[in-house]
């Protein structure tokens, strides 16, 4: 259960860490994993029929994208 002062993270796609779409990295961020591992993971599984690209679609569409942090000035 949650208090007031802790949130449940959302999922939502990265905008840091991106390369296409920003599914993986959400996910990553969401779980506490490894994007990468989430990467290959998920190539394996659209490779070999667990997943279908349809679903890393629909995840790109469905899930909000976070906020963007600004870049620091140098």
């Amino acid at each position: 259960m949650t208090t007031d002062n802790q949130q449940r993270p959302r999922l939502r796609r990265s905008s840091d860490d991106r390369m296409i779409g920003g599914v993986c990295g959400g996910v990553a961020e969401f779980f506490g994993l490894d994007v990468s591992l989430v990467r290959l993971a998920t190539l394996l599984l659209i490779l070999f029929g667990g997943l279908s690209l349809w679903v890393y679609i629909l995840l790109w569409i469905i899930v909000p994208k976070s906020p963007s942090h600004p870049k620091p000035v140098k």
